[in-house]
């Protein structure tokens, strides 16, 4: 079969790789849709030994079930299902709740796609346990929903409490997981939905997705935000950074509100400067800075509902699996709208 691998720093390949056979707990699956992420890129820039090459990408990933390993039971052959990625130690504190995206044993990144083969191929192996049902529901919907979907979700059930009806949430870029995110706030609070992008295509789409207001990132981003909002020690009750940029950390600790949520997701490498204070010395009192990871196996269920029942739906661009590095090539340059998801040939 062929599968899209790593196969070094900066070295990808689609390779002719021997079809995977589950062993005992684990399930084959054939392999409908898998979607890129920005965490590809930083296992195909990152330094040798940062994570086992060669490895067969894709983290994000439904299909249906074709075949079941020694001692698997519950399942059926032709099950459409969702991938959750995450594999925990299944013994900690953490995982034993349930939560194995903060497992105590097993550092952050582990799992399908990660440490072991993904879905970027035509089958995959997985264990059982790692299987979520989506019914009727499309698998190039689903399929993003594993990460691009999760992760946005958990961000956003962590601040629950605090979006009430009018409480205002500013979203800071609207990508991949951000174009998620103001679907999910409008879809399940009554808070007014304030979405940041410095791409006009980004912010259209924020605006059809439900935000309320759509603000161009550019040097006048806090001023524009703080006329929607009362001056300090008022201010944005959450701020979601999808970026994590200096720039748009900068932009989050300036409109904060006393008491609000900071939610920093991205991954760009910004720094956030912590101390009590307000605006330019630093984030308001009584502020929660949240840094969520992924998402846990019954947040992805309540995510695939939502999917379900047509309060949600991705935005996907659709490649086939040979064109694999076409969509990471665009995906660095920034220039794609929503998900991109590789379509695998057994598909």
């Amino acid at each position: 079969m062929r599968a899209f691998r790593v196969t070094g720093p900066h070295r990808t390949e689609i390779a002719n790789v021997p079809e995977p056979e589950p062993r005992p707990g684990e399930v084959l699956v054939r392999v409908g849709a898998a979607g890129a992420c920005h965490s590809d890129l930083h296992m195909i820039d990152g330094p040798p030994g940062s994570y086992p090459t060669p490895l067969t990408l894709g983290h994000e990933n439904a299909g249906w079930i074709e075949a079941l390993g020694p001692g698997v039971t519950g399942w059926e052959k032709g099950e459409a299902v969702a991938i959750y990625g995450i594999i925990g130690c299944g013994r900690c504190p953490a995982c034993l709740q349930g939560r194995e995206n903060e497992c105590r044993v097993i550092p952050p990144g582990g799992g399908i796609g990660l440490t072991r083969d993904g879905g970027m191929a035509d089958y995959v192996t997985v264990p059982a346990s790692r299987l979520v049902m989506i019914g009727d529901l499309d698998v190039v919907q689903a399929a993003p929903l594993t990460d691009a979907g999760l992760t946005p979700y958990h961000a956003i059930q962590l601040c629950r409490d605090v979006l009430v009806p009018g409480a205002t949430c500013v979203v800071i870029g609207v990508g991949g997981l951000g174009h998620m995110a103001v679907q999910m706030l409008a879809a399940t609070t009554a808070v007014r939905i304030v979405a940041v992008d410095e791409k006009p295509e980004a912010l259209k789409l924020a605006t059809q997705m439900g935000a309320h207001e759509a603000i161009q990132a550019d040097e006048h981003t806090e001023r524009n935000i703080r006329s929607l909002v009362r001056p300090q020690p008022g201010g944005v009750d959450v701020v979601i950074d999808f970026v994590g940029a200096d720039s748009t950390l900068s932009t989050g600790a300036s409109v904060i509100s006393i008491g609000g949520r900071f939610v920093l997701v991205g991954l760009a490498g910004g720094k956030l400067r912590v101390a009590p204070g307000v605006g330019e010395t630093g984030i308001p009192f009584e502020t929660r800075l949240v840094i969520p990871f992924w998402g846990t196996k019954a947040e992805l269920a309540e995510v695939i509902a939502l999917a379900r029942s047509g309060r949600i739906s991705p935005h996907v661009e659709r490649f086939p699996l040979g064109n694999a590095q076409a969509a990471y090539d665009k995906l660095r340059a920034g220039q794609l709208s929503g998900r991109a998801v590789m379509l695998p040939t057994a598909a």
